[in-house]
């Protein structure tokens, strides 16, 4: 993609599986994750601001994008795509890169991994930032019927093999353009170039398994691990960044939520929906640029 033209491509084998990696720019290193049902290039339009400042290291999470799609069968617990264990896998870049300490931002799936990154890995994580979420245990525990609504695909998702797999199979084009037109708002948010590049990515029926895979986990073995850490707070300072215009606004107290999870949080919503970083780029990224910098 043109955003990505200038960056290092390259695969990292972290044991189990392979992460593929771009990284441009130079300074301190800062880590981007990306959600669902993306990959990096949805960071296309605020990257060339970052790499001014930051080094930067855009992957795709493991089961995504051009990433490896470790074996999860409808009997194992999912944790092949546990948050713990994507978690390690950035971890493995970060080591492969030569950076020991380094700053994070996840979006949606990214920031779920990073919250866990942060957790596990105390040591590594200078800074996090999240867009668009709050914790995985309290959507779960505080789910309503607003909530059921707002968020469905996380109910849907979740289903035994191999239902959703075989509905999102059937016309994978309507599904990405309904999921990703429902929690955007704004003419032309998603480039034809970057849609394209989701669509090739998440049309193989190993990328919708492990999708549906990661949010499998993120019901079931992930609550294991959120609830034996509910008594430990991130330490890294945190800063959450949402759109009011979509259901973290209508459903949650967004910086409450997260002081729930770490020690020092800070944050505010921007006048957009789910997909910040593609509706209001200059915004987001000067919030990231600061945060990460101050």
């Amino acid at each position: 993609m043109e955003a990505f033209k200038d960056f290092n491509q390259f695969r990292v084998d972290t044991g189990e599986t392979e992460i593929a990696c771009w990284t441009g720019g130079s300074g301190a290193p800062l880590l981007l994750l990306h959600g669902y049902p993306q990959t990096h290039v949805m960071w296309h339009k605020i990257v060339a601001r970052l790499t001014q400042k930051f080094t930067v290291v855009a992957t795709d999470l493991r089961g995504y994008g051009d990433s490896g799609k470790p074996a999860s069968g409808p009997e194992a617990s999912h944790l092949p795509y546990s948050k713990r264990v994507m978690a390690a896998d950035q971890v493995a870049v970060m080591d492969h890169l030569g950076f020991e300490r380094f700053d994070v931002c996840g979006h949606d799936r990214g920031g779920r991994v990073a919250h866990r990154l942060a957790l596990d890995h105390v040591e590594r994580v200078k800074r996090i930032a999240v867009l668009d979420i709050v914790p995985t245990y309290k959507i779960y525990n505080e789910a309503n019927r607003r909530i059921a609504e707002d968020y469905y695909h996380w109910f849907f998702l979740i289903q035994p093999f191999d239902y959703p797999e075989r509905m999102i199979g059937h016309d994978v084009a309507y599904y990405l353009s309904k999921k990703m037109g429902k929690y955007s708002f704004g003419d032309e948010v998603f480039t034809r170039e970057a849609m394209a590049e989701y669509l090739r990515c998440f049309s193989a029926p190993e990328t919708i398994h492990a999708s549906c895979e990661d949010y499998r986990a993120a019901a079931t073995i992930d609550l294991e691990h959120d609830e034996a850490d509910l008594d430990i707070k991130i330490k890294a300072p945190l800063m959450v960044l949402w759109g009011e215009k979509g259901a973290m606004e209508r459903n949650y107290d967004v910086t409450a939520s997260w002081r729930e999870r770490a020690a020092d949080v800070r944050g505010r919503a921007l006048p957009c929906g789910h997909y910040l970083a593609e509706e209001l780029p200059a915004e987001t990224g000067s919030a990231l640029e600061h945060f990460f910098t101050e």
